[in-house]
């Protein structure tokens, strides 16, 4: 890391292990205090460069329900050597592993195996409405929706899962994620033959009377009308095309139903198979990944109904989930915060954001919390995870207590696992929710309360150990950084 007045240049690393590839960039980020000299510290993200762009590989499996750990690992340490970059000189960095790979029996040692190629990682294996929100944000939809004061939805179609996040003037308003993509057909090119069909596909074909079995002939025809099929599911949770039988069956966590608040003004579409959907020209090897990627691509292309919403060119396809992670820094005055010591320093939290709607009662919080609390779910086992929210600018001693007790109902998942309480607001108003947070909390429960930080959906924060006699507590916010 170089540093040069108040301006501070870190390396840093991102790795993204997803269904079908991995890959790894390296990128400088510049981060500089912005503060006058007489108050405290605030440090923003001023520019970042891509210095090194890995290849695509990929991505190695011992067996259908185990990735390739040491091979894994290997590809990571080639492109460091490529790049000549040496893992003590990184001074930030992102692994997440995200689309079917994320449900691997031994995704969670992979990531843990990996943290070690950056001091101090943010180490993810995103559940499936997680990655929505990060290939959003990748894909640049946000900023969009945010800069043309629209609607945009963000599809990342991959090879295990397609993922939707819809942004409303920059607020994220819906995501799901479909078992849609391009590697759930597999084509032997030598043979000519399909070498393997997913099990909800396989589903889906008899639904759709489409006669396909592993062996059978890698039919053009046959795979273009399983194609049309999987588009149709797109057009269905767009609000485009009313929704068949056989809809929650594709929906990757079946019992949670997609409704957008309306069709949205825009589309882009991130992912691997997102570069066939841009092309002047049609890839004329259909097969040349060995799957049907190129013909989901062309036929997403082709939808009538999805041609009707305006098609808007994402950042990046292909490289949209994860392209390095940045950092910026922010010291909180401990005059207006409330924490168990006991509890700090904790790492790499990621954060649960409200919206301004979800905040905008008690009983709208505590439901949106118990929501997005599954989003942060991996097999069924909840992670520890910070809520943050702006909250009000002057609130009465009743409307502290109402905001407490609508915390802690919507996060009793999150005490039932046995997790502390994390709370972020961006206003003023911490140490008086702390303590009414304290008198409600059943037994000597810890928590930590905090104000003054601004954070997003698909940020990481990192709580340090109390300084100035515990008047300030340092908290490192991480932000997933795309091109």
């Amino acid at each position: 890391m170089s540093h040069n007045s108040g301006r501070d240049v870190l390396l840093s690393v991102g790795i993204d292990i997803g269904t079908s590839t991995t890959q790894v960039i390296f990128s400088h980020i510049t981060i500089q205090d912005m503060s006058s000299g007489f108050s405290v510290p605030r440090f923003e993200i001023i520019d970042k460069q891509i210095v090194y762009l890995g290849g695509i590989h990929t991505t190695p499996l011992l067996s259908p329900s185990r990735i390739d750990m040491a091979a894994v690992r290997d590809i990571v340490a080639g492109e460091y050597d490529l790049a000549g970059v040496d893992r003590t000189t990184i001074g930030t960095g992102a692994v997440v592993i995200t689309g079917e790979t994320a449900r691997k029996e031994n995704a969670n040692d992979v990531v843990h195996h990996l943290s070690d190629f950056a001091g101090d990682f943010v180490v993810a294996a995103a559940g499936p409405e997680l990655e929505s929100v990060i290939a959003g944000r990748g894909a640049g939809a946000d900023v969009f929706s945010k800069d043309h004061s629209t609607t945009v939805v963000n599809y990342d179609v991959g090879g295990g899962t397609s993922n939707l996040a819809m942004f409303d003037r920059g607020r994220l308003v819906a995501v799901t994620c479909l078992d849609i993509g391009g590697r759930l057909i597999r084509v032997d090119r030598d043979r000519e033959t399909v070498s393997y069909i997913a099990p909800k596909i396989k589903e889906l074909c008899l639904a759709e009377g489409i006669r396909l079995r592993e062996g059978d002939r890698a039919d053009v025809p046959t795979l273009r009308r399983v194609c049309t099929a999987m588009t149709r599911l797109l057009e269905m949770s767009l609000g485009l095309t009313p929704k068949s039988p056989f809809f929650p069956r594709i929906r990757t966590e079946e019992d949670k139903d997609i409704v957008l608040p309306g069709i949205p003004s825009h589309i882009c579409v991130s992912g691997g198979v997102a570069d066939q959907i841009y092309r002047d020209q049609p890839e004329p090897d259909v097969f040349r990944y060995g799957d049907i990627g190129i013909l989901l691509g062309q036929s997403i292309r082709e939808s009538q109904a999805i041609a009707r919403i305006a098609r808007i060119v994402p950042n990046q396809t292909i490289r949209a989930t994860v392209v390095g992670a940045g950092t910026h820094i922010a010291e909180i005055s401990g005059s207006t915060i409330e924490y168990d010591e006991s509890l700090l320093p904790v790492k790499n939290v990621p954060i649960l954001k409200l919206n301004p709607a979800e905040e905008a009662s008690p009983t709208a919080m505590c439901a949106a919390i118990g929501e997005k609390l599954e989003w942060f779910r991996l097999d069924g086992e909840l992670q520890l995870v910070a809520i943050a929210f702006t909250g009000p600018r002057s609130p009465s001693f009743k409307q502290v207590g109402q905001l407490a007790q609508a915390i802690m109902e919507g996060a009793a998942p999150l005490l039932a696992a046995g997790f502390p309480l994390i709370i972020i607001s961006e206003n003023d108003l911490a140490k008086v929710l702390g303590q009414a947070v304290r008198a409600a909390l059943p037994g000597q429960r810890g928590f930590i309360c905090i104000d003054a930080v601004s954070v997003a959906s698909g940020d990481y924060v990192d709580i340090g150990t109390p300084t100035a006699k515990g008047r300030v507590l340092p908290v490192v916010v991480k932000t997933l950084l795309f091109r």
